[in-house]
Formats: structure tokens, C-alpha cells, sequence
């Protein structure tokens, strides 16, 4: 779809109103240059997410959006039971519950630039990535089903991390409404060794130095200090989430003549929310979202270890975890009524207010943390939601940069060894095991970040807090 499509609304939304099969508005989020460079299919796909069953109010792009499989990524979109509304697989992806979270360390950054190159061997042998990478937790049956039922909870109980980073995971590290009987056999071979384990693409853990303060008082509620290092982790639930989707979109598309659904895109496989099969997606899909915070809080475990063997006594508690690839059953005020709505986030954060609730107790006077990743060589931010009661967007903000190129361009631009080398030279220190990785996830092959953090925060999703500089990053 053209952009001269999209009615400028203010200086960071834009608005296509319906036409043709859509039932509401699209929005996007964004000023005019990250318009301009988002691809035509990007607002192509989100007028089709506006044609899908029971949707409220509108659907949303975020400044990061690019183009999906069906929905757009950076895509946000809430569904009505009541009204016959749906779940799409395609409007969670393939990664469930990929999410962004960041420990503390309270080491100052000079510190870990002393032992950098060391400290970046021992995390890449602490921490297994690539592709198909397999880690030393191999499960049985039962304590698969233990794991997909229970989240980061099972592995707080399993000894990987203490109860009180529970507090500081959404939903309390444990998505209810999982269901481990809606896991298939082969989901659940994928999944058996890949448990703390960060996977290929764009997953990284990073070691990062605070390197500027917008808001002392959220910085402070935080924990975070001009100068001490942080660690973000950015991955999912690797093979097993990937096999849900694929499994359901294949049923989805299968029943779609069943329920009586006219896709514009078969790539937009859904099902009535109301239908045993948009259930089962819910069951098995939480279990996806409980595989992802257990894998994340095994990771956080094994990260802790390394820290402890180089700065003694450091603790490294939990920031926040929050994931980007889900649909969340949640409340929210549409035209001053109180609906209950599933809420499908794909690329996209959840971005709470000060004041409201569903996040922990104490950001409550400041808001819930937004944690927004880099590329590599680029800054990354952690923001606090701005959201109200009400508030458009369904309290939701962008995750990350975007792509901006895909993986095949980048790598016919870039070459890994060549970005290695040229990050070093900045400070910035990489261990993978796979430079063709390297090349696909080149920071050039992103959007600026500072100016999709810019639109998020003018468009009144967020609030600036903080500003993190990479100083080495372990590559997926």
C-alpha cells in the first residue's frame, strides 16, 4: 500500500482509515523519515490484521516495524472473545516469547574492561549459541511437562536462580493457562537439550556499560548508575516455540473454511478464540512462553556463576524480563468500557504505566521497565512505560531497532570478520560461532535505534531512562 495512504495525525502517528475488508483503523507510530523507510508491505500487512475478526479499536505498528510472517513485526493487535474474535499464530511468531532481560551487576565498567577478553571466552563457554546449539540440562518427559507448566518458577525451584527474581519476570515467571498435553512430539524433541541455550539470528547476551542517565528518579528505582556494567540477554524459546507455530499455522490454515474465515493472507492463520483450536494454540503457546522464561532464567543461573568467578561477591539481580512474541488475556478500557481482551504483541513490548497494574510493585511509582535492544555496535535503551488507563496501543511500545535490511541483504553488504574486526576497533568485543551470523545481524542492517526510541518516547509509549553502550556481546 502507498504511503501517501496514511493520514499524518501528529508528529508520531499516522493513521489509514478503513477500506475495504477493514473492520478498524491501522495506526503507526513513527515520524515521517522511519515512514519513509518502511517497507510498502509493512502497511499492506498491518490493513490486513485490520480485516481479522473481532478486532478492537485499531491495529498498531510500532516505530521498529518491518515486515512478518502475516502480521508486521513490531505489530500489536487486541481480539475480542465476545465478539467472535480470534488468535493468530502469525500475530505471535515463530520465537514465542523472545523477550529482552537485564541483570545488574553493580561492577563499574572499567572493571570488566580489565578482563574483557577473558570474560567474554568464559561466557561463550557458559552460555551455548548458534544454530541447534545444545546445552548440559537434558529432561525427562515429566520434567518437560513440569517445565512447560511452571516457566522460570520450575527452574527457580530446579536451583537455577533465587524466588525473588520471580518478582521482576512478567506474569511472575509463570504463564498461566499453559497447557503440556497441546506440546507435540516432535516440539518436544526440539526442545529437549536446546534449555539454556540463546540460539542463532538475533540472540545475544551482552555485557554493556551504562553510559547516560535521562530520569535520576526511574534510574534510581531501577538500579541503574552512570558507569556500572549490565548484562542483557535476548533470546526465546528456540526450536520448541518454532515448531508450535509452524504446527499450528499448517492447522489454522487447514480449518479455516470451517470457521467460516476469509484470510487476505493465508500467512494470517488464526482461529476463533472461542474454538477448541484457538485453545489448544493458547495451551500450547503458553508452554512455548514458560519454555522461553525458563531458558532465559537458566541462562541468567550460568551468567551469575562466570561473574562470581571474576568479581567476587557480585550478585547480579534481575532488572525485569520482558518477552515481545506473545497474546496476553488482559483487561483494557476501549471507548469507556472495560474489556477483556487477548492481546497479540509480535515485536512489540508491553509498556505499562505508572500506576497500573500487571507488573512488579516496585516500579509502581515510576513505571514498568521497557527494556530496548541493539544491534551489536549500536546503544540500547531502558525505558519506562508511559501508559494509561485506555491509553492507545493497549499500553504496548517498539523492542528493539528493526530491521531495516534483510538477512540475505546484509550478507551480500557485510562480511563477519570484517564486523569483528571493525567493532574491536570501537571497544566493542564479539564472540560467536558463526560469523555469517555476524553478517546477517550487522548493526547496518538495522534502523537508527536512537530515532525509533525518539518516536516511541514522543508518541507518549515511553519515557527515557537510560542509555546502555555495548562492551562485548556473545553472538547467536
Amino acid at each position: 500500500m502507498e504511503h501517501q495512504a496514511c493520514r499524518q495525525i501528529d508528529d508520531y502517528l499516522w493513521r489509514i482509515a478503513p477500506r475495504g475488508r477493514m473492520r478498524v483503523p491501522a495506526f503507526i507510530y513513527g515520524d515521517r523519515e522511519l515512514l519513509r523507510g518502511m517497507e510498502d508491505k509493512v502497511l499492506e500487512q498491518l490493513c490486513n490484521v485490520a480485516s481479522l475478526p473481532g478486532i478492537v479499536a485499531g491495529a498498531y505498528a510500532m516505530p521498529d516495524a518491518h515486515q512478518g510472517y502475516g502480521f508486521p513485526i513490531g505489530g500489536v493487535a487486541a481480539f475480542d472473545p465476545a465478539a467472535g474474535g480470534v488468535v493468530s499464530a502469525g500475530g505471535v511468531g515463530f520465537d514465542i516469547s523472545c523477550g529482552v532481560r537485564t541483570l545488574l551487576t553493580g561492577v563499574p565498567a572499567a572493571a570488566v574492561l580489565d578482563c574483557r577478553q577473558e570474560l567474554a571466552d568464559a561466557l561463550l563457554a557458559a552460555v551455548p549459541a548458534g544454530v541447534g546449539s545444545g546445552g548440559g540440562v537434558r529432561l525427562k518427559e515429566a520434567e518437560l511437562d513440569a517445565l512447560f507448566a511452571g516457566g522460570a518458577r520450575w527452574a527457580v525451584a530446579a536451583g537455577y536462580g533465587r524466588r525473588r527474581d520471580l518478582e521482576r519476570i512478567e506474569e511472575g515467571g509463570q504463564m498461566t493457562g499453559a497447557d503440556p498435553e497441546e506440546v507435540s512430539a516432535q516440539a518436544r524433541k526440539r526442545q529437549r537439550d536446546q534449555l539454556g541455550t540463546l540460539g542463532a539470528g538475533n540472540h545475544y547476551l551482552e555485557v554493556q556499560r551504562v553510559e547516560e542517565i535521562y530520569s535520576p528518579e526511574s534510574a534510581a528505582v531501577y538500579g541503574l548508575r552512570v558507569g556500572e556494567a549490565v548484562v542483557s540477554i535476548h533470546c526465546g524459546s528456540r526450536g520448541l516455540g518454532h515448531q508450535v507455530g509452524s504446527e499450528f499455522m499448517k492447522r489454522m490454515n487447514r480449518a479455516a473454511a470451517t470457521h467460516k474465515l476469509e484470510l487476505p493472507d493465508r500467512e494470517l492463520a488464526c482461529a476463533p478464540l472461542a474454538s477448541a483450536l484457538g485453545q489448544s494454540y493458547l495451551g500450547a503457546m503458553g508452554a512455548a512462553i514458560n519454555c522461553a522464561l525458563a531458558n532465559r532464567q537458566l541462562i541468567t543461573h550460568y551468567i551469575r556463576g562466570v561473574f562470581e568467578r571474576f568479581f567476587a561477591g557480585a550478585e547480579l539481580p534481575l532488572l525485569y524480563d520482558v518477552s515481545h512474541n506473545t497474546c496476553k488475556e488482559e483487561e483494557h478500557w476501549v471507548e469507556g468500557v472495560l474489556k477483556r481482551l487477548f492481546v497479540h504483541r509480535k515485536g512489540a513490548t508491553r509498556a505499562l504505566g505508572p500506576g497500573m497494574e500487571g507488573y512488579c510493585a516496585d516500579f509502581q511509582a515510576v513505571g514498568q521497565p521497557v527494556l530496548i535492544g541493539g544491534s551489536m555496535g549500536t546503544s540500547s535503551y531502558v525505558l519506562a512505560g508511559a501508559a494509561s488507563p485506555g491509553a492507545a496501543a493497549f499500553g504496548s511500545s517498539c523492542h528493539g531497532a528493526g530491521r531495516a535490511l534483510s538477512r540475505r541483504q546484509a550478507q551480500k553488504r557485510w562480511r563477519g570478520r570484517q564486523l569483528v574486526d571493525e567493532l574491536a576497533d570501537r571497544g566493542i568485543l564479539i564472540r560467536t560461532p558463526s560469523l555469517r551470523g555476524v553478517a546477517e545481524e550487522a548493526p547496518g542492517a538495522y534502523k537508527d535505534i536512537d530515532a525509533v526510541v525518539a518516536a516511541a518516547c514522543g508518541a507518549g509509549l515511553t519515557t527515557r531512562v537510560a542509555r546502555l553502550a555495548p562492551l562485548l556481546c556473545v553472538k547467536g
